[in-house]
């Protein structure tokens, strides 16, 4: 089963519920007991080979990642 990324409209959190494919756009109820919180679009990073060997690297957030990330720790 898939983790997928919710928010609450009532206490505005974003929490994580493991859930079957079929469930993904139904509502749940948040940590806080609050009904009606909405799946959210989830970013995520990838990291691969291309064709010539070179790495490529999409996505988004900070983990300081280096030549994909955007802030300032992650350059030298």
């Amino acid at each position: 089963m898939p983790v997928y990324e919710y928010y609450c409209r009532t206490c505005a959190t974003t929490f994580e519920r493991l859930r079957p494919m079929h469930a993904a756009g139904e509502t749940t109820t948040c940590p806080a007991g609050h009904p009606n919180a909405v799946r959210t679009i989830s970013l995520f990073a990838t990291v691969g080979r291309a064709a010539d060997g070179s790495t490529e690297r999409t996505g988004g957030g900070c983990a300081c990642g280096g030549a994909g990330c955007g802030c300032s720790a992650g350059r030298n």
